[in-house]
């Protein structure tokens, strides 16, 4: 299944978003991060750039590197977010975060990076996604509305967006009504991602808040 530009165009902007977002957290909390947090935003950087130039590329190497380049960059930047709210959290709990404005903009862009990271992951399992390749034999991950309306919605295909869509509702109140999860890992990740937006929205929103108004 052949990526169109449209959909290309979505997931690059969002990965940058992803990474600017990164780099808010780091410059905010600078104090707690190693600056072998800007060498992890240089490869994501380098891997962002290398996946413009090597997708559509019909050469099976290229196809191969930007599949390599996809998978290690959506990875490297979930590992990351995990880590980034990891600090937080940790500073939040023995008390060494006593400015509520940087850690209410840690947290807000911490939640934004989750919903970008699962919509890629949700676009990934239920394919073709980033990497443009097919994870499991079925791929049918994810039931959408308009595929349940075959003759008013003939021949659609869920995009990039659709996926991103679930991300923020499942983020909000943790059900959605565009799409119903079909698989164990569907179920498993919209599950996880409901988990960590309370934890986000419940302790660290609440803390910083909390800081800001005494």
């Amino acid at each position: 299944m052949t990526l169109t530009k449209t959909e290309i165009l979505q997931a690059q902007a969002a990965l940058l978003f992803a990474i600017i977002l990164q780099i808010v957290v780091w410059r905010i909390n600078h104090g707690m991060f190693s600056d072998f947090q800007y060498i992890i935003i240089i490869v994501e950087a380098i891997l962002l750039l290398l996946l413009g130039v090597t997708v559509g590329t019909k050469n099976i190497h290229g196809r191969t590197l930007h599949h390599s380049a996809a998978t290690i960059l959506i990875s490297v930047i979930t590992v990351a977010n995990f880590a980034s709210l990891s600090v937080v959290v940790y500073a939040l709990i023995t008390g060494h975060v006593n400015d509520g404005v940087a850690l209410l903009g840690s947290a807000l862009a911490i939640f934004f990076t989750n919903v970008i990271v699962f919509a890629l992951w949700y676009w990934e399992i239920d394919s073709p996604g980033l990497t443009n390749r097919r994870w499991t034999k079925s791929d049918k991950d994810f039931q959408f509305t308009q595929q349940n309306l075959v003759h008013e919605f003939h021949g659609w295909k869920p995009e990039f967006i659709d996926y991103l869509y679930i991300s923020i509702i499942n983020s909000l109140n943790g059900a959605n009504t565009g799409a119903q999860a079909l698989t164990k890992q569907a179920k498993m990740l919209m599950a996880l991602q409901a988990i960590i937006s309370i934890f986000i929205l419940a302790l660290v929103v609440a803390r910083s808040v909390g800081i800001l108004g005494s």
